[in-house]
Order: C-alpha cells, then structure tokens, then sequence
C-alpha cells in the first residue's frame, strides 16, 4: 500500500481498537509502531520478542533479526566461501 492508504487503514483501525481485539499481521514496521501496543516478532515461525513498541525497538535479537545489527554476545562469523 502506499502512505496514504497506509494512513486510512490504520486510522480505521484505530477507530476500531476501543473494546475490540486486533490482530494485524503486518511487515510496515512504521506503520506496526503507529498502531500496536502489544509486538510479537517472530522469525522462522517462532516468537523471538514480545512487548511495546518501545521493548521492541530496544530489543537486540530484533535488531539482529531484522536489522543485520550482531550484538557482542552473537555476533556470527561469515563462513569462507568455498567455491
């Protein structure tokens, strides 16, 4: 979707979130950051990291995850290539 679509779906569903429960599957980390107050991440089909907005962009397997980003206690060492 672009921006301005982007903009009226989350305004509609903000609209709807008094007394309701939202799942939103969504890959628009802006837009998940606008919108959620609760963030499940998972990778591979598995949760890595639940919490706000704020836990969530702190959150250094995220970061690694999603962001190329290695922490000192996992940073990965890049195989020799072998062709």
């Amino acid at each position: 979707m672009g921006h301005e679509e982007t903009d009226r779906i989350l305004d509609l569903l903000h609209s709807l979130k008094t007394g309701h429960a939202i799942l939103l599957v969504e890959h628009d980390m802006d837009a998940v950051f606008r919108i959620a107050e609760t963030i499940t991440v998972m990778v591979n089909g598995t949760a890595i990291a639940s919490g706000t907005p704020t836990q969530i962009r702190a959150n250094a397997e995220v970061r690694t995850a999603y962001l190329g980003e290695d922490t000192q206690d996992n940073a990965k060492e890049t195989p020799p290539c072998t062709h």
